[in-house]
């Protein structure tokens, strides 16, 4: 057992450290791998692993192999970008421009409406977790406190619709969200001025004004969106 354990610990470390090359794009798009024994070698594990590790990021679309040219890295159309780990490198390498603004389309999509599902379907109990998220952010005395609060809120707003596809998509996008919570923050004069449309967001869904809670939401992913172009103006 501990010897498999070891062997899946080595498989991780493979996935991850060649997953960042790719994405950082130090191992550029169209390169060749080196040969799996050569490879292998250089990062001081057994083909075995190697070659488990390498089935997981052809998975993810980020190499393919073939029998004459070897593997290479894939063009990143074929990456699967709501994979947390494609994910996780993409936002650990920082986002580039086009990338954030991927992000805010995306939020300007799914959460005005995940907010007005969630005022009108929402529990008591649910209501509670985005209750207890909101006054963590109100109590948050440093930029990484307000972040995990901020994005505690939005899971339990995600949650709070009752509709599970909407729900495990925050565990897709969680990487991604939470670093861009932490860019927007950090370019705002004071990383607590959300604090007020986080409240109207929680309030409307409180009240099960749906419409309300939809323009809540979409005035706060707004003030978002310009918070982040003052950073690339700068």
């Amino acid at each position: 057992m501990v010897k498999l354990a070891a062997v899946r610990n080595l498989h991780h470390q493979v996935i991850q450290e060649l997953g960042r090359l790719i994405v950082s794009g130090e191992l550029a798009i169209g390169q060749n791998l080196p040969r799996e024994e050569i490879l292998a070698e250089r990062m001081r594990v057994s083909r075995t692993a190697l070659r488990e590790a390498m089935k997981v990021l052809s998975a993810k679309g980020l190499i393919e192999s073939r029998q004459k040219t070897g593997t290479r890295v894939r063009e990143e159309m074929y990456w699967n970008q709501l994979d947390a780990d494609v994910l996780a490198w993409r936002c650990e390498s920082m986002p580039t421009d086009a990338f954030v603004e991927k992000l805010v389309e995306m939020r300007e999509l799914i959460e005005p409406a995940a907010a007005a599902a969630a005022a009108r379907r929402r529990t008591d109990e649910q209501l509670g977790v985005i209750e207890s998220a909101y006054e963590a952010m109100a109590a948050a005395e440093t930029l990484d406190a307000w972040a995990v609060a901020d994005l505690a809120f939005h899971e339990a707003v995600l949650r709070a619709t009752n509709n599970e596809l909407m729900s495990s998509l925050f565990s897709v996008i969680e990487s991604a969200l939470g670093t861009y919570f932490v860019l927007s923050a950090r370019n705002s004069a004071n990383f607590k001025n959300a604090l007020p449309q986080h409240y109207k967001v929680y309030e409307s869904i409180r009240r099960r004004h749906p419409e309300v809670a939809r323009q809540a939401m979409n005035r706060m992913v707004s003030d978002s969106r310009s918070n982040l172009k003052k950073q690339r103006s700068r």
